[in-house]
C-alpha cells in the first residue's frame, strides 16, 4: 500500500522553472550560509579552553606591533603558526576587539570553501552536458546546491566554522587548493596551445599553490604534505603524470608557495631559535603524529564515528556513493575526461586523508575536517541522477541506495531518541552541572527529538512512494530546523551556564583590580579570563602551590597589598584563609572571586585543610 503524496502540475513546473535558475540557487546557498556562519556568530562568547588563546594571543600582536611571535598571558604560543593570528587582528582592526572579530576569519574560510564547492560541481555537471550535447540546467543547478548545503549544514563544519581557532582556516585553504587543483587539471587541455610556452601555470594551479601556502600558514608542514599525497596519487591512478608534471609548472610553484608561507618560518625561527623550532616541528608536529599528546588517544574506529556524526544526516550515504563510482575500475577512469574524473578525485581525497589521521597515534574529531568538502561531493554525486527536467525521466533506486535510505529512518530515528534522552547522558557535566535542567526546561530535548522522528516518518513515506529526489531535501530541511529550533537556543543556554560567570567576574575584575594586583586562578585554566579582562593572570594548578605562592608573597615584602584570586569555593575551604584576611567580592555559578589582603595575612596560619 502506498500514502499519495504529489505536488499541482502547475506547482511541480513553478519548482522546476525555479531550479533551472542558478541565481535561485546561490540565493539559497547565501542563506544557508548566512544561518549557518553568520547568525548570532559573535553573540555567543568565547569559549574555554583554545578559542581564548588564539583571540588573546591575536589581541597582543594588534597592541604590540610584533606581527612575528605570538603571545599568550606573557608566553610564547607556538601552537600554529600565524596565518590565524593575523586574520583576527586584522578583523580586530576593522570591527574592533570582539567575539565577532575572533570567528569571522573561521566563517569566512568555511563559506569560502563551501562556495566553491558549489562552483566546482556545477562547473562539473556544465562539462559533462557538453560531453552528452544536452542541456540539464536542473541537475547542474540542483546537485551544486545539494553538495554545498550539505557540506554548510554539516555538524563538524559548523562546529568549527563558528570557533576562532585554526582548523578551519587550513581546511579552507587545503579544500580549496584541491578543488583549484581539479579545476586546473580539468581545464588544462582547453589552455594548453596558449600556455605551453608560458612560465607560469593556469591560474588555477596559480590559486591552488597560494593556498597551499595558507594551509602551511595555517598549520604547518600538514598543509602541503596532504595535498601533494593526494595529488601525487590522483595523477598517478590516472597515468597522467609526466603531462601533470609539465602543467602545473612545479618548481615555480614551489617557489611561489614557499616564498608566501617560509618568510614568517625563517624570522620566528631567527627571533625564537631551538625553543620554536623543537616546540612547534618537534612536539606539535612530529609528536603528535607518533605519540599521544595531551591524552588524545582514541581506537582505530574513531574517525568512522567522526565523519559519521560531523557528516550526519547525510553521512549514511557515503559508502553506497563510493561504491556506485567503482573507484577501483581503474581502465574505466583511464577512459573519461579529465573534467569528469571529480568523483575519482573526491574519492582519492576522501581515502587519504582519512587513512593519514587514522594512522597518527594523537586523535581529534578537527583533523578529519578537510576531507568533509569531498564527502559533500560524493554524496551530491550520488543523488544527482534524481534531479532530471521531469519526473517522467526519474531513475529507479538501486538495491544499495533503497537499503541506505532505510538506514537514514533507521539513523534519524536514533537520533530522535538521543536527543530525547539528551539530558540523562549529560547529567554529569561538572562544567556546566546546571545545563541539563535548563534545556528540560526550554523542552528543547522534545522538539529537536520531534523533529527527528518526523524527518524519519517523512523519509519513510518518500521511499514507499519512490520519490527518491525529496529524501536528500528532507535532510537538509530537518538538520535545518532542528538548528535553528534546537541547536542555537542550546548553544545560548550552554553560554549562560558555562562561559557568562567567567565574563562578569572578568568585569569585576577590570572595575575592582588595583594597580600592580597580581590576579591569581587556582584550580583550573580559564584562557577567556585573560582575554576578557586584558590582565595577566597567574595560572595555579594546585591548591598547596597557591597557599604557598599566597605565604611567599606576604613574606617578601610585596609592592603589592593584596591579591585576587578566582577558584570554586571548595578551593577558598581547603586553603583554610583566616576570616579577617579576605573580602568575597562576587560568586557566580561555581565561581568566586576573592581579594586576599596579604598584609592580615598570617604566612604561619595558611595551610590545606
Amino acid at each position: 500500500m502506498r500514502i499519495k503524496l504529489s505536488l499541482p502540475g502547475s506547482v511541480n513546473q513553478w519548482c522546476n522553472n525555479l531550479a533551472k535558475s542558478p541565481v535561485f540557487a546561490v540565493t539559497i546557498l547565501v542563506v544557508i550560509s548566512w544561518l549557518a556562519y553568520g547568525w548570532n556568530l559573535g553573540n555567543v562568547g568565547l569559549i574555554d579552553e583554545t578559542e581564548p588563546l588564539f583571540a588573546e594571543a591575536s589581541r597582543q600582536m594588534l597592541i604590540t606591533g610584533d606581527w612575528i611571535t605570538p603571545i599568550f598571558n606573557g608566553e610564547t604560543r607556538f601552537d600554529k603558526p600565524s596565518l590565524i593570528y593575523w586574520c583576527q587582528a586584522i578583523a580586530y582592526g576593522m570591527i574592533g576587539v570582539n567575539e565577532w572579530s575572533v570567528r569571522l576569519p573561521s566563517a569566512i574560510a568555511a563559506v569560502g570553501v563551501i562556495g566553491l564547492t558549489f562552483y566546482t560541481v556545477q562547473w562539473y555537471f556544465a562539462k559533462k552536458d557538453e560531453l552528452e550535447q544536452v542541456s540539464h540546467p536542473i541537475r547542474r543547478n540542483l546537485t551544486a546546491l545539494i553538495a554545498a548545503a550539505m557540506l554548510a549544514l554539516s555538524p563538524e563544519m559548523i562546529v568549527w566554522g563558528r570557533t576562532g581557532v585554526s582548523d578551519m582556516m587550513l581546511t579552507g585553504c587545503m579544500a580549496s587548493a584541491l578543488l583549484c587543483f581539479f579545476l586546473g587539471y580539468a581545464t588544462t587541455e582547453e589552455t594548453q596551445p596558449k600556455s605551453a610556452s608560458s612560465l607560469f601555470p593556469n591560474k588555477w594551479y596559480l590559486a591552488c599553490y597560494v593556498l597551499i601556502a595558507g594551509a602551511i600558514l595555517s598549520k604547518g608542514p600538514v598543509g602541503i604534505v596532504l595535498p601533494v599525497i593526494i595529488i601525487a596519487a590522483f595523477v598517478i591512478y590516472v597515468g597522467k603524470i609526466r603531462e601533470v608534471f609539465t602543467q602545473m609548472r612545479p618548481f615555480m610553484g614551489m617557489l611561489i608557495i614557499f616564498g608566501l608561507s617560509a618568510p614568517w618560518y625563517l624570522l620566528v625561527t631567527w627571533r625564537n631559535g631551538w625553543d620554536y623550532l623543537s616546540s612547534f616541528f618537534g612536539y606539535h608536529n612530529i609528536e603528535r603524529f607518533t605519540e599521544v599528546v595531551n591524552g588524545h588517544s582514541a581506537p582505530w574506529y574513531f574517525y568512522f564515528l567522526v565523519v559519521l556524526l560531523g557528516f550526519a544526516p547525510y553521512s549514511v550515504y557515503l559508502p553506497v556513493a563510493m561504491a556506485k563510482l567503482r573507484f577501483w575500475r581503474r581502465s574505466h577512469w583511464l577512459t573519461q575526461e579529465r573534467s569528469q574524473q571529480l568523483g575519482l578525485f573526491a574519492c582519492i581525497w576522501f581515502i587519504t586523508i582519512f587513512g593519514f589521521f587514522s594512522i597518527a597515534v594523537t586523535k581529534l574529531p578537527s583533523y578529519v575536517l578537510p576531507l568533509m568538502p569531498a564527502v559533500g561531493i560524493l554524496v551530491a554525486l550520488l543523488w544527482s541522477d534524481f534531479f532530471p527536467e521531469n519526473s517522467q525521466n526519474m531513475d529507479s533506486a538501486s538495491s544499495a541506495l533503497k537499503i541506505s535510505a532505510w538506514i537514514n529512518v533507521i539513523f534519524s530515528t536514533v537520533l530522535a531518541i538521543a536527543v530525547f534522552h539528551i539530558t540523562h547522558l549529560i547529567n554529569n557535566n561538572s562544567v556546566a552541572p546546571g545545563f541539563p535542567l535548563l534545556i528540560q526546561n526550554a523542552r528543547l530535548p522534545e522538539l529537536g527529538g520531534f523533529i527527528w522522528f518526523l524527518g524519519a516518518l517523512i523519509i519513510a513515506a518518500l521511499i514507499i512512494n519512490r520519490l527518491w529526489h525529496n529524501i536528500i531535501h528532507v535532510n537538509i530541511v530537518v538538520f535545518t530546523a532542528f538548528l535553528i529550533i534546537v541547536l542555537m537556543p542550546a548553544l545560548f543556554l550552554m553560554d549562560q551556564q558555562r562561559q557568562q560567570p567567567l565574563r562578569d567576574l572578568s568585569a569585576l575584575v577590570v572595575e575592582a583590580k588595583q594597580p600592580d594586583e597580581e590576579l591569581l586562578m587556582v584550580g583550573f585554566k580559564k584562557p577567556s579570563v585573560v582575554f576578557y579582562t586584558q590582565k595577566p593572570v597567574n595560572y595555579i594548578q594546585l591548591t598547596k602551590d597557591a597557599v604557598e605562592h599566597i605565604k611567599n608573597q606576604t613574606s617578601e615584602l610585596p609592592q603589592q597589598s593584596s591579591l585576587l584570586v578566582i577558584a570554586e569555593p571548595k578551593v577558598f575551604v581547603k586553603m583554610d584563609l583566616q576570616p579577617g584576611s579576605y573580602d568575597i567580592l562576587d560568586t557566580r555559578d561555581t565561581y568566586q572571586l576573592i581579594r586576599v589582603s596579604l598584609k592580615k595575612t598570617n604566612k604561619e596560619s595558611l595551610q590545606i585543610s
